[in-house]
Formats: C-alpha cells, structure tokens, sequence
C-alpha cells in the first residue's frame, strides 16, 4: 500500500477528525480498500463494502471533505471491517 494511502486512512479515523482531508485522496484510499463508489444525482456519492451502504455529499465548490463526512465514512468502514491503520511518527 501506498504512504499516502496508509496516511489517509488512519487520519479518517483520527480524533479529533482533521478538517483537511482532499476529497479525490479519500475516494481514491476508499477504492483501494475495496469500496464500491457510485456517482448519484447532484453531489451525492453511494460507498458499498460488503453488507455495508452509504450515501455522502461530494464537497463543492470545494475539494476538502467535511468532518461530518470524515467521520460518517469512518464509521462506515469501521461497520464493514476495514483494518484501522495506526499513524507512525515521522522517527517509524
């Protein structure tokens, strides 16, 4: 797996959830770890993993992903069973 991608995956379960998270880097991590997504109508946008199914909001105009967001998702994955990546410091 990437840095990036393990980066990004332990942030969207991080507390307090960060405020910073690109949205095209969330929806590419997501999809690397199985998640099924699906445009809808307007900005919503369906995630399936397993038995699990949500619908979130695209951010616009922004590419920023909101902390509502970040932690619905993170609830999402921690339901489907996706492995929760410890951050590293930078020393490893």
């Amino acid at each position: 797996m990437s840095p990036s991608r393990d980066r990004t995956l332990a942030r969207i379960h991080r507390s307090p959830t960060p405020a910073d998270i690109r949205w095209q880097d969330l929806i590419s991590t997501l999809k690397f770890h199985g998640v099924e997504v699906t445009e809808r109508k307007g900005s919503r946008v369906g995630l399936r993993l397993g038995d699990e199914r949500m619908v979130v909001h695209r951010p616009h105009p922004g590419s920023v992903t909101g902390r509502a967001t970040v932690r619905d998702i993170a609830g999402f994955l921690k339901a489907a069973g996706t492995v929760v990546i410890q951050e590293q410091d930078d020393d490893g």
